[in-house]
């Protein structure tokens, strides 16, 4: 498969990349790595940790840019400020292809509305590029190697399907993928289950604390336990020991229910 693929790439070929862990992180290096020879790499990640950001923009302050020695850029802001700085800036060439990640741990099931990481690759998707939000399903960077390899095959493999689409004439739109790699040593092998999102619990309590001089500060709590992980969503995969691959869309609108609530207009 890989030398199929790769007969459809474009040398010229730019890909932007993103985070939401800060550009020191170690998965962002190992994005950096999977993409080796596909072309251009461009980085724009936050300055810190920006996890649990969503997709906010800092609209109230300027946003400082600095350039580390090995050539990421740094941004003083969130990982969709990022990406929209990258886009909008005119610093790089629209990309091809934006990426984002990987991340340290899951995001699967209502963690995709809080999660910065699948934000900046949200943000590429609302400006028209084809994205992909990649997280490694436990914390502590376990396997990185491993999800690293798993993440250049995804890269590939869709990256010939759009190759393939757009030489039959179909022009297929951008898409927007989440991909949750399980931490394991053996996730190369492991099969790749397209999946819809599952359903937490709500979030435990907010922890409450006194700092030194006795005030009172607030930790949010940690994310619930799975409500609905049931097979087909993401949250099944992962445990399953697959690559769980889910398609996103930005339309929040509950098409089901718009007869209703037209009718509830109506009635008014």
């Amino acid at each position: 498969m890989r030398g199929e693929a790769l007969r459809f790439y474009n040398p010229r070929m730019r890909i932007l990349i993103a985070n939401d862990d800060g550009y020191l992180a170690p998965g962002i290096s190992a994005l950096v790595e999977a993409c080796a020879g596909l072309g251009t790499v461009d980085v724009f990640a936050p300055e810190r940790n920006a996890s649990g950001t969503s997709n906010a923009l800092t609209l109230h302050q300027p946003l400082s840019l600095h350039t580390a020695g090995n050539g990421f850029r740094f941004v003083s802001g969130t990982p969709s400020d990022s990406v929209h700085l990258a886009l909008t800036s005119g610093l790089i060439p629209r990309p091809d292809l934006v990426l984002s990640g990987i991340n340290n741990g899951a995001n699967m099931g209502d963690d995709t509305l809080y999660s910065g990481t699948v934000a900046a690759a949200t943000e590429g998707h609302l400006f028209g590029v084809p994205a992909i939000a990649f997280s490694l399903a436990e914390k502590g960077w376990q396997h990185l190697d491993v999800a690293t390899r798993v993440a250049r095959r995804v890269i590939e493999h869709a990256l010939a399907q759009q190759a393939a689409q757009t030489t039959a004439g179909q022009g297929a739109r951008p898409w927007l993928l989440n991909v949750n790699i399980p931490a394991r040593a053996d996730a190369d092998q492991a099969a790749w289950e397209v999946t819809r999102l599952g359903r937490r619990h709500a979030s435990f309590p907010a922890v409450a604390q006194l700092n030194p001089r006795g005030d009172t500060f607030y930790w949010i709590g940690p994310a619930g336990e799975a409500l609905d992980d049931a097979a087909g969503t993401d949250f099944h995969a992962v445990r399953e020991g697959r690559v769980s691959i889910t398609p996103l869309q930005v339309d929040m609108t509950d098409h089901a229910r718009l007869p209703a609530w037209q009718d509830w207009v109506g009635r008014r």
